[in-house]
């Protein structure tokens, strides 16, 4: 096709020469007919590289670039999504709930469950293999938080269901890009449909916080917005005596905000919610990190790059990740996604030498978060394919060690 057909006329076409409906290829996305016309119109962009992928797995296609074209990323299109071996157990943990108490064995105390969660959370963030770690934990603590619920009443009970939320939203963390999509939605909606029912406004809010993950990666932003506007309009009410934790899932709301609206193109209320994440951070201590989002002063930076890198400002990205010091960051899993973004803005600008040797830090910092990463393997793809001759026998080995297919 020309170089100059856009990604909705190639998507048209490739569509047509396929004999598919636009109903049909919406239908196999998840999606539904108007959402299509309007990417096939240029009416609306396509930003979601997760769509992408649907689109060209739909089209059967082998490489991104017959949609993206030319100038946009060229990446494999694998043939189904990525797998990791923890998943199936997960999956039965998730999808086989018992109905009713089903064992006679002492209840687990809710501060003890808690406990066994928030180390959960703290090895997310600080092992470089989190997804397998964690994903080992996760279905005896998914079965011991759904018993607990069901075998305690009052405040027990609540602080069983604030556990089972907190559960779950770790779920969708680990198993993130490789989950069924109805497992992902399943698990977004039980940690707020926990957290509602224990009527706690911070665990209702950093549920909303996870929901508005999902809603905004299967390109839904405006839902996403709603979503984590609802939940900073309840928790607001509460700060001025609540404990930072509180403060911190309201600042992580600001932030999440912030990049959904730089994925969407709109620039200055992209940069007004991050002054507004970036304020919250000021009123916390100087060192505080909320132990799930991570928010503190440290991610308020971080996002700053992030938000440039999706408004496409790739000289502003760079130039704020070099005022960064890294080991700020406690999360190894969040240190990682910052040199993936930092990556990206070198690409952008076409450095690609200086996007690979980034690329190599970030898998050296968290090998299992670029590799389960799509914006990493797109990243990792296209170094294969276009790194300068001198660089391209490191690009493949950092493309095979990610698992990005390499075969011409």
């Amino acid at each position: 096709m020309a170089d100059e057909l856009s990604t909705g006329e190639r998507i048209r076409m490739l569509r047509e020469s396929r004999g598919l409906t636009r109903a049909a290829l919406a239908q196999m996305c998840g999606r539904g007919e108007v959402w299509l016309k309007k990417i096939e119109s240029g009416e609306r962009p396509l930003r979601s590289h997760d769509l992408l992928m649907r689109l060209g797995a739909a089209l059967q296609l082998s490489d991104l670039s017959a949609i993206t074209g030319s100038s946009g990323p060229a990446a494999p299109v694998p043939s189904g999504r990525l797998a990791h071996p923890g998943l199936p157990d997960v999956w039965a943990a998730v999808m086989t709930r018992p109905l009713a108490s089903t064992t006679t064995a002492e209840p687990i105390d809710p501060a003890v469950l808690q406990g066994r969660v928030d180390q959960s959370w703290r090895l997310w963030h600080t092992s470089e293999h989190n997804r397998t770690e964690v994903g080992a934990l996760l279905p005896d603590l998914i079965r011991d938080a759904e018993a607990a619920v069901r075998a305690h009443d009052g405040e027990q009970r609540r602080a069983a269901l604030v556990a089972l939320s907190d559960a779950y939203r770790l779920t969708g963390q680990a198993t993130a890009y490789v989950a069924p999509a109805e497992l992902a939605w399943v698990v977004a909606d039980r940690a707020l449909a926990a957290a509602q029912d224990a009527d706690q406004p911070a665990a209702i809010a950093a549920a909303a916080w996870n929901l508005g993950n999902i809603l905004r990666e299967t390109a839904y932003p405006d839902e996403a917005l709603r979503v984590v506007a609802e939940a900073a309009d309840l928790i607001r009410p509460h700060l001025d005596d609540a404990p930072d934790d509180w403060k911190g899932v309201y600042g992580a709301l600001l932030l999440h905000a912030a990049v959904t609206e730089a994925r969407e193109g709109r620039e200055g209320t992209a940069w007004r919610y991050w002054d507004k994440g970036d304020h919250v951070a000021k009123s916390l201590p100087a060192t505080y990190v909320h132990p799930s989002t991570v928010f503190g002063r440290a991610n308020v930076d971080f996002h700053a790059v992030s938000v440039a890198c999706d408004l496409r400002k790739s000289a502003r990205a760079i130039g704020l990740a070099d005022d960064i010091d890294p080991d700020a960051m406690p999360s190894i899993e969040r240190r990682a996604r910052l040199w993936v973004e930092v990556a990206r803005g070198h690409l952008q600008r076409g450095e690609r030498t200086a996007a690979l040797k980034v690329m190599q830090m970030a898998y050296e910092i968290g090998a299992e978060t670029v590799a389960y990463t799509p914006a990493a393997r797109s990243i990792a793809a296209d170094l294969w394919r276009h790194a300068p001759r001198a660089m391209r026998p490191e690009a493949s080995r950092l493309a095979e060690a990610i698992g990005v297919p390499t075969a011409s």
